[in-house]
């Protein structure tokens, strides 16, 4: 029945705060809503937007309601971004903001995952404090399990995610413990046999935090429920709640007649609980409902009822409440009852994230009937029906293909709803099973999944009823009735597989243009789960026939050894390790923080919410908002810009084009906004500004473009090299007589190697704030850059104003990876201009979509290379041909291509080498600089010249690496002196760390054991140059200031992106003035108190500024000198107020002049960096060769960092970069239509590294004893070197498909491909299901994507 106005008031609490809206909008989210609404809650800025899509779970906050059926009380994350204001009545929210603060009490969980050394930027920080939290409170001491399951819908773009997990393992109730545990030994003690140096000349730590100086949780501390709340619950409300929006009507029914009634005065109306596939859709594609009912409220669609037949689980019931139902009857009923239950279970635990599970409701999920559900597919297959229900009665319908079709009978009328899903218990002598591949094994959706099912005549191996799905083959989930119908009456043995699998490849067509491509992968799958499926029934029948008598008549195939481990899926387990780095000289003093592992100066802030990052500032007065307007054409010219319409919505108050730019639009070349013609998709071409983020949106979707297309259209290396299309001239080094070792050598090889592009994926997308002020045309701006000197200067230039009216503050970066070091300039120019013209402060902030479609990655890369060797493995000449896609401007295409030519060589000494490369300009949005700069795409060339010239000599990589390594002192391929000492030490260590030998041998007898499953193991050695090839690029500049109190500001032109520089600068200062940290501070980088800086990159931001601000701390130190020897007694507060009373200045800028680095490429030498950093990596994974899925099983990492300023820092960069280079290498994939749209733009489609695909054991090792008198304190930059490292798991994988090819007796590819992505991997283990799939002739059909490399 309809209810008063007053019911309208949407109520729920926030951090234990009432919270009543009277005037809600359904279209506003709880992410918006705790963000914005900043005169309610002085805006609860913790909670972070980074995707807007719930994939990544920076927003995750925790959600309480009462259940009134149970009495009990559930806490779920859920992610904010995705769950409307409206969906909160008579809930409570917890923010991180509300678990604790630095200056009341932080939370336990706050505490552990700052204190373990969890954060670097902080931006994810929030959301894996809230998902642990969320844990907590369900579980006070989960298991390993519980823990890595929380924190799956979380990612991290820094830390590598080990030591989040370190944090959380603290509360767990049981741990593995010692790896060696009953040997008599320990994994911590040092070395693995008497060779190893390490730990024999100093003593060495294995700990970065002291887990016993942790506060205890007490859950009894803990907010409570709101009794209000409970009250509310316990005595519902028996009305219709309706919040009406400016375009939506939000209806929330009491009761199920009410809804019933809502649904046929509405039937075009959506249901919406958890918003999981509606929200994405509003958001991202544009649907639009006017009209949107919220079941949440009634209790029928939660119910649960078990029957001897089944069970009947209610549609409301989220996916969670599902996994957690099914786990109860697995546990509770006989085995042959609960095989459809298993098989649900299994796709459960990886089913989008924990947050999603939560939101995400059972009904929705199959209503939906996304082509990627995972559990479509076996409620298919399970004899599934749903019960469906309106104001008419009451009525089932199976759950088969024809509802999956959406066929007219079989499908939901308008006015109905699905009440309840009733799932059959399986039956003796059935057998279910669920399959599912995808490029992650957890939080990321299939390429293909399936249900199967088999029931046989009792007894029997006889097919009596058959049941085939899958998913990701087409729009919806398809299943393949006339093959199973073909099957029925047939034994389970090799002649029904090969007939089976012949009938699916017939019935379940992909055709070669079919969205999401891949299609011959995906078709193997097809295939491939069958085969599994066929193995699994084989083996469960011979159980059976242990347990009860069967005719003779019927015997089962054997299943050779060899095959059944294809039978196991890969677990999930919580990864372990050790951290090994050298301790500080047992005289330093404990006050001297340097080469401890010192928290980062915001960890506990990055905990709490309470680091400040751009968008949390507060919005200032008569701002405004901006989007951008992008291209939709790859080369045109632009005919019109019609923004007529756009200027007539509401709130819009202007459309910034070119000709609103005062002075420089860029340059000819690279524009700021397009003039006259587009060369790209997403290519900028104006912006509109609006008074808030909804009107602008809707706004730039009305600013008409009209276009006249442009040829040639070039996309891929392979056409810019056809049409001469590049961007800058050729680079070339070489040495020594190439044709002529060419012509003496045992052997030559030539292969190809391709590598795909990479985007930075920084957590905090890029974004800026501009303050015009009142006079002198005076601007504040606040971004998020690496280089705030570069974006100051081109806002200068852009608006034809002075630099010194320009300041550029950084307070931190969430993240940045070199892809805010040019970028963030365009975006602060064009903000300007929008400031200056409207004279009001203008806020951009990229949502996660347009910051992947504009802004560019890493450069993909196409080598091509000629190696000739001697039969020993000795490599006599090598020639090398790269070219990058530079895309369609300059950018850092030049500088890249230098660093890839320069650094190629890697660790090896061969004396006849040629490396060129060139830029090639392309349609696509401009590359540029990314962490490594070239390295990691030029040394996999190299590396893989390696392991060709091993395949053709019969040796392991390892030997040819060894025997073509650096071995004394010389100079590299441009001059350089070198000497390779540490490297050579490094690549030891690693060997002998890593077990390498005896692992190699273990990996071999497992490889002759297993047909279907593989290992490989590799490691890779590392020569990393660190800085700017230019002298200029490596001064720095300090300014310190001591007040009255003795307290110190340190100001330095290094920004914090994550890598801890700050941290690190304070170490330096209080080592330098011999007074603890606690005495200091640093407020931000500002243009204003640090001019002319550099950009904070090239791992050399810490080495300069430590430099500068120890020069400062010096010229301080020695002016209070004579102070301290009049008065040594005195303390540090005596001599500064004694220095004051003598008129001594307590202010020093400190300076350093840089290292010396230069390169004449016309002579082709130089001296182009300034020290080296080594490394060695060792790697081992197991493979699938059925699906292409893989597991890393170890690595084991040794970095020479000499005397690390912070061990737990430098640590965690290059764990960081590890997973960063691993994901590069494995699973980031850029995929682009045949037009040049970007396909992959959020974390749905490009995946990088989660929590689950870390390695199950991850040791570090800092080498020891390694001096360097060049830097601060003979420390060393790791924050890009450990990237190239993460190709480790690459060559394992690698090493594993070669061990199938040479089993299989497939001849050696020499054209290598990166990623490895599981389509990879499969298609590269060729067998009989891959040779029997039908393939495609190219010309045929349109692809879904184009390669670019």
């Amino acid at each position: 029945m309809p209810c008063p106005t007053r019911s309208d008031e949407l109520v729920f609490f926030v951090n234990g705060r009432k919270v009543i809206e009277k005037n809600v909008d359904p279209e506003v989210t709880l992410l918006t809503f705790l963000r914005k609404n900043w005169i309610l809650f002085l805006r609860l800025t913790g909670t972070k937007y980074a995707c807007g899509r719930g994939g990544c779970g920076a927003c995750t906050v925790m959600v309480s309601r009462h259940d009134p059926s149970s009495k009990k009380i559930r806490h779920f994350s859920v992610t904010a971004c995705l769950v409307p204001i409206c969906s909160l009545h008579g809930m409570a929210v917890t923010t991180v903001e509300g678990i604790g603060s630095i200056n009341a009490r932080i939370h336990p969980v706050q505490e552990r995952i700052a204190k373990s050394h969890g954060t670097q930027c902080g931006f994810c920080t929030p959301g894996m404090v809230m998902s642990m939290y969320t844990l907590l409170r369900n579980h006070p001491e989960p298991s390993e399990e519980q823990l890595m399951d929380a924190l799956g819908g979380n990612l991290c773009r820094c830390t590598g995610y080990r030591p989040i997990l370190a944090g959380g393992r603290t509360f767990c109730v049981e741990s593995r413990g010692c790896q060696q545990e009953g040997t008599g030994k320990c994994c911590l003690d040092e070395g693995e046999d008497e060779s190893s140096q390490l730990g024999k000349k100093s003593e060495m730590c294995t700990g970065l935090f002291v887990k016993e100086e942790f506060q205890p949780l007490d859950p009894t501390q803990e907010l409570i429920f709101p009794p209000e709340l409970l009250r509310m619950s316990e005595n519902p409300q028996k009305c219709t709640l309706t919040f009406h929006g400016e375009r939506v009507t939000w209806i929330s029914p009491a009761t199920l007649k009410d809804l019933l009634e809502m649904k046929m005065k509405h039937p075009e109306a959506p249901l919406i609980l958890g918003n999981t596939s509606l929200g994405p859709a509003m958001n991202s594609q544009g649907h639009f409902h006017p009209v949107l009912l919220s079941p949440v409220r009634i209790s029928e669609l939660s119910a649960v009822s078990r029957a001897s037949d089944g069970l009947t689980i209610g549609a409301g019931c989220s996916l969670t409440q599902v996994k957690d139902i099914l786990a109860e009857m697995v546990s509770s009923l006989p085995e042959e009852k609960t095989k459809t239950y298993q098989a649900l279970l299994k796709h459960l635990k990886s089913l989008g994230g924990q947050q999603i599970r939560n939101m995400a409701s059972l009904g929705g999920h199959i209503v939906s009937r996304h082509c990627y559900s995972d559990l479509n597919p076996i409620l298919a297959v399970g004899r599934t029906t749903l019960n469906l229900i309106s104001e008419e009665g009451a009525r089932q319908i199976p759950l088969n293909e024809h509802f999956l079709a959406g066929l007219a009978g079989a499908n939901l009328k308008p006015e109905e709803i699905l009440e309840s899903v009733h799932i059959p218990h399986s039956r003796k002598w059935e057998f279910v099973s669920a399959f599912r591949q995808a490029d992650c094994r957890q939080n990321a959706l299939a390429d293909v999944n399936a249900g199967m099912r088999v029931l046989f005549e009792e007894g029997t191996d006889t097919i009596s009823s058959f049941c085939l799905a899958y998913g990701g083959l087409g729009a919806t989930t398809v299943s393949a009735p006339q093959t199973c119908q073909q099957l029925l009456g047939r034994r389970w043995n090799e002649l029904m597989l090969d007939e089976a699998c012949r009938l699916l490849l017939e019935e379940v067509s992909l055709p070669g243009s079919a969205p999401g491509g891949r299609v011959e992968f995906r078709r193997s799958l097809i295939v491939s789960f069958f085969f599994k499926f066929y193995l699994q029934v084989l083996q469960e029948l011979k159980k059976l026939r242990k347990l009860v008598p069967v005719p003779d008549s019927c015997h089962y195939p054997e299943i050779a050894d060899r095959f059944l481990s294809a039978l196991e899926d890969f677990s999930i387990t919580l990864p372990q390790g050790v951290q090994t780095y050298q301790s500080v000289a047992s005289h330093q003093p404990l006050q001297d923080p340097v080469g401890r592992p010192v928290m980062h100066l915001s960890g506990l802030k990055h905990a709490t919410g309470e680091a400040i990052f751009c968008d949390d500032i507060p919005e200032v007065d008569e701002e405004l908002v901006m989007a951008l307007v992008t291209s939709t054409r790859a080369h045109a010219k632009i005919i019109s810009i019609d923004s007529s319409e756009a200027l007539e919505l509401p709130g819009v108050v202007d459309v910034i084009t070119a000709e609103d730019i005062p002075g420089t639009n860029g340059s000819e070349d690279d524009r700021l906004l397009a003039v006259e013609k587009v060369l790209c998709v997403g290519q900028l071409i104006c912006a509109v500004v609006a008074k808030t983020e909804v009107q602008v949106k809707r706004a730039v979707g009305k600013v008409k473009i009209t276009y006249e297309d442009l040829e040639p259209v070039i996309f891929s290396i392979e056409d810019a090299i056809k049409h001469n299309s590049f961007l800058c001239p050729e680079k070339k080094l070489e040495q020594g007589n190439i044709e002529e070792a060419f012509e003496k050598v045992d052997q030559i090889v030539e292969g190809e190697v391709h590598v795909g592009g990479q985007e930075h994926f920084y957590m905090e997308t890029q974004r800026v704030l501009v303050i015009p002020k009142t006079e002198d045309k005076e601007l504040d701006i606040y971004v998020s850059t690496q280089d705030p000197a570069h974006v100051q200067k081109t806002v200068s230039s852009t608006l034809s104003i002075p630099i010194n009216r320009i300041t550029c503050h950084v307070k931190r970066v969430g993240g940045g990876f070199g892809g805010k070091v040019g970028r963030p300039a365009v975006f602060g120019a064009i903000a300007a201009v929008g400031a200056i013209k409207t004279g009001r402060p203008i806020r951009l902030v990229l949502d996660r979509e347009d910051d992947m479609l504009i802004t560019g990655g890493r450069h993909p890369l196409f080598g091509k290379y000629k190696v000739g060797f001697m039969n020993s493995g000795r490599i006599k000449a090598l020639d090398i041909e790269c070219y990058i896609n530079g895309g369609c401007t300059l950018d850092d295409s030049e500088l890249v291509t230098e660093f890839l030519i320069l650094k190629m060589e890697n660790a090896y000494k061969i004396r006849n080498l040629r490396f060129q490369g060139r830029a090639c300009m392309t349609n696509l949005p401009s590359n540029t600089a990314f962490r490594g700069f070239g390295f990691p795409q030029g040394t996999l060339v190299t590396e893989s010249c390696i392991t060709a010239v091993a395949a053709k000599c019969g040796l392991p990589p390892e030997k040819i690496r060894e025997k073509n390594m650096y071995k004394m002192v010389d100079k590299t391929i441009y001059k350089q002196a070198f000497n390779p000492e540490t490297l050579i030490r490094c690549w030891n260590e690693c060997l002998v760390k890593s077990s390498f030998h005896s692992r190699r041998l273990q990996v071999e007898e497992f490889n002759k054991k297993n047909y279907w499953k593989k290992k490989g193991i590799a490691i890779v050695p590392m020569k990393f140059s660190v800085g700017f090839a230019a002298t200029s690029y490596h001064q720095a500049a300090a300014l310190v200031h001591i007040y009255t109190d003795g307290s110190v500001l340190v100001t330095h032109g290094g920004n914090e992106l994550g890598q801890g520089i700050h941290t690190k600068m304070l170490q330096v200062a209080s080592r330098e003035l011999k007074i603890p940290m606690s005495h200091m501070h640093i407020c931000e980088t500002s243009t204003a108190t640090v001019p002319n800086t550099v950009a904070t990159a090239a791992s050399i931001g810490s080495d300069v500024n430590g430099k500068a601000v120890q020069n400062a701390c010096q010229v301080l130190l020695k002016r209070l000198e004579p102070i301290m020897k009049n008065n040594p007694e005195g303390t540090w507060e005596d001599w500064i107020e004694t220095a004051f009373e003598q008129r001594i200045s307590l202010s020093a800028t400190g300076y350093f002049r840089g290292y010396k680095a230069f390169m004449d490429w016309e002579k082709g030498e130089g001296d182009p960096f300034p020290y080296y950093v080594y490394g060695a990596a060792c790697s081992e994974v197991e493979i699938d060769c059925l699906t292409g899925a893989h597991k890393k099983i170890r690595t084991d990492i040794v970095m020479d960092a000499c005397c690390s300023l912070n061990p737990a820092i430098d640590i965690g960069q290059i764990e960081g970069a590890f997973i960063q280079g691993m994901g590069l290498y494995t699973t980031e994939e850029l995929k682009y239509s045949a037009e040049g749209v970007l396909y992959s733009r959020g974390p749905d489609e490009y995946k990088i590294p989660t929590i689950t695909d870390i390695p199950e054991e991850f040791n570090v090792s800092l080498l020891p004893s390694s001096q360097t008198p060049l830097t601060i304190y003979s420390s060393k930059g790791v924050g890009e070197s450990g990237m190239f490292l993460g190709s480790s798991v690459f060559f394992a994988i690698a090493d594993a498909v070669a061990t199938a090819h040479r089993e299989r007796g497939i001849a050696e590819d020499f054209t290598v491909k990166s990623p490895a992505t599981p389509e990879w991997v499969r298609m590269a283990c060729a067998d009989r299901f891959t040779e029997m799939i039908p393939r495609d002739e190219p010309k045929t059909f349109k692809p879904w994507s184009i390669p670019i490399v």
